[in-house]
């Protein structure tokens, strides 16, 4: 799928209708995949495109900093490259407004669409500890199964907290370990006594099982949201 540029809407040519082509030639690729249920990368783009556009239209200084500039000549004497701003020229700002505010009006109705269907999967999510949890949460195993299949993938994780803003933020690594198949003899339980049996560096992990009743794509659907809402359940675990 052909991404766009961070700033797309004001590199080279500046035509209303050739950046509204540019962007809805985007969006109908993205929603070809927002029709299968498929989120990421897509919805990550999205919201990343819908905020710089933003950004570029509320905040003046920032547009005034980061506009592309154009090449007027050189000083040969210095080596030093002279550029006008193209932010000088009232008839192209008008020209870029324009496709700003539409593409900021496209951009959110279909991210609308991603968020809903991101929503919609969190709502079927359901988390539940599997035996005692430790005290020292920020490392361990999450088990993964949707649909009515007895497959459950296996996944290692670890948290991380990291300042934003001054705020802190929790961040979550996972790293996929293998599938099993659940029975009346392989249930969650055994499964984590496998884990530590065979996993020594872990003798006392948090361990947490992630179902989904329905079936959605795993890597680009399932698995972002699952590892989003366990790091929200967590966080709120830790601050009960």
């Amino acid at each position: 799928m052909k991404q766009l540029s961070e700033t797309w809407f004001a590199e080279g040519y500046i035509d209303f209708e050739l950046k509204k082509y540019t962007l809805l030639a985007y969006l109908q690729e993205t929603n070809k995949y927002f029709n299968e249920n498929k989120l990421y990368p897509q919805l990550a783009d999205i919201v990343f495109h819908y905020n710089n556009l933003v950004a570029f239209r509320e905040n003046k200084k920032f547009l005034q900093e980061h506009f592309p500039k154009k090449l007027t000549g050189i000083q040969m004497e210095k080596l030093q490259v002279l550029y006008e701003q193209m932010i000088e020229d009232t008839e192209l700002m008008q020209e870029l407004e324009d496709i700003i505010n539409y593409s900021a009006v496209v951009l959110k109705k279909t991210l609308q669409t991603g968020v809903s269907i991101y929503e919609f999967v969190e709502d079927k999510i359901s988390i539940t500890p599997i035996g005692l949890i430790p005290l020292d949460i920020k490392e361990g195993y999450f088990f993964l199964s949707s649909g009515n299949t007895k497959s459950t993938r296996v996944y290692h994780y670890r948290l991380s907290i990291f300042e934003k803003h001054d705020e802190k933020y929790r961040s979550i690594k996972t790293a996929y370990i293998d599938m099993w198949h659940r029975g009346l003899v392989n249930t969650y339980e055994h499964i984590k006594s496998d884990l530590i049996k065979y996993h020594k560096a872990l003798p006392n992990p948090a361990v947490y099982s992630i179902e989904v009743g329905l079936s959605f794509p795993v890597d680009e659907t399932l698995l972002p949201v699952a590892k989003r809402s366990l790091v929200k359940y967590i966080s709120a675990q830790a601050a009960a």
